[in-house]
């Protein structure tokens, strides 16, 4: 069985009087330790899609197991602590605290988790050291550059050891070079064995995944349909 299985997904929102249908009867399966690029367009229903493989939205219909379990039916509670043990989220705008340490940003999800504090830190520097960042523990992010920003949003994703990292156009800040070293981060943590599911729009940034999956007006196309420019 594959590690996120969804089948005959179907997301729709209400917009004043009208509804839009971000998604469309879509079905994705990948497997444990793939490395996958969700891409399209903007407005093809990228950011919707990991929204919902991230546990952070429901489906209108369809059915979305993860590890052998149907996420549509677990309370929230257990949403959570998938979201906050399973899975790690890095996002294009790094969503760091701004006036906190990268430590201490770092450390926020073992804060959630109520690990004891000296781990919590020990960890935390273990994690920014991973990414190149040791002698930048005690920096506010506005002393950072965006690769240095994007490098604490990673650590931050990987406290919790994850076997999932999800990242929503984690280089769409960043200069192409920048971009560049950020995604051989991604590499090596798929060679350590963590499944890797991108969104992108940029055809440079989807060539680092080992497969791509393509979207356009909501639905999965073939890659001639959805090929990047």
């Amino acid at each position: 069985m594959a590690l996120i299985e969804m089948k005959n997904i179907v997301k729709d929102y209400r917009m004043g009087g009208a509804t839009v249908h971000a998604l469309r009867r879509v079905d994705v399966s990948i497997d444990d330790g793939e490395f996958v690029s969700i891409v399209g367009p903007s407005g093809s229903g990228k950011s919707t899609l990991m929204n919902l493989i991230g546990c952070l939205d429901r489906p209108s219909s369809g059915e979305y197991h993860l590890d052998g379990r149907k996420v549509d039916e677990l309370p929230d509670d257990d949403l959570a602590r998938i979201r906050n043990k399973r899975l790690g989220f890095v996002f294009q705008t790094f969503n760091l605290l701004p006036r906190t340490s990268c430590l201490r940003n770092v450390e926020l999800p073992l804060l959630y988790s109520n690990v004891p504090r000296k781990t919590r830190e020990a960890k935390a520097r273990e994690m920014l050291e991973r990414v190149g960042l040791k002698d930048r523990v005690d920096h506010n992010p506005s002393e950072l550059s965006g690769g240095e920003r994007q490098r604490v949003a990673i650590a931050r994703a990987l406290v919790n050891e994850p076997t999932i990292v999800l990242a929503d156009e984690p280089t769409g800040n960043l200069d192409s070079k920048t971009g560049s070293e950020i995604m051989s981060i991604f590499e090596s943590l798929n060679a350590e064995g963590k499944t890797i599911v991108l969104v992108t729009h940029e055809k440079y940034i989807a060539d680092y995944s080992k497969r791509m999956i393509y979207l356009r007006d909501g639905m999965v196309v073939t890659p001639e349909e959805g090929t990047l420019r």
